[in-house]
């Protein structure tokens, strides 16, 4: 009867001899830029923004959900303000001093994200409207016979 050997591929509960439970995350490092992206998406329910360096990578991102509103109160004009408020710190942090912002989506916060990421000392040097509009799209659903 030949014995194992034990070649560090775990113990007795599977984990490997090396390591602990928990593996320590460590905090992505992203190359900025004093020139950004804003990509502001505002749904019906909800606003996410997100400053992003010029290839794409978030370099900080909030939405109303995160800075702590529920329900119905997420798709308010003051909650989009907050939100940008809490992604224009890391923003800050990072170096940012001018951006490009893109708006998409039909949302009610899209102007006060946008006052209020002028407002906090970051410049605007453009604003785009990517909402998609359809070319006559899905066909309308039939009429109500009452």
């Amino acid at each position: 009867m030949a014995k194992a050997s034990n070649t560090g591929q775990g113990g007795k509960d599977g984990q490997s001899s090396g390591q602990s439970a928990k593996s320590v995350v460590r905090k992505r490092v992203v190359k900025t830029d004093s020139n950004a992206d804003v990509h502001i998406n505002a749904t019906f329910n909800n606003i996410i923004i997100s400053f992003t360096n010029k290839q794409g990578q978030v370099v900080s991102a909030s939405s109303a959900g995160k800075v702590g509103f529920r329900g119905s109160k997420k798709n308010t004009p003051y909650a989009s303000q907050q939100a940008a408020m809490d992604a224009v710190k890391g923003a800050i942090d990072s170096g940012i001093k001018r951006v490009t912002v893109y708006v998409k989506g039909p949302g009610t916060g899209r102007e006060s994200a946008i006052r209020q990421i002028s407002q906090s000392g970051i410049a605007i040097a453009e604003i785009r409207d990517l909402t998609p509009l359809p070319h006559n799209g899905c066909r309308a659903p039939k009429k109500r016979r009452v």
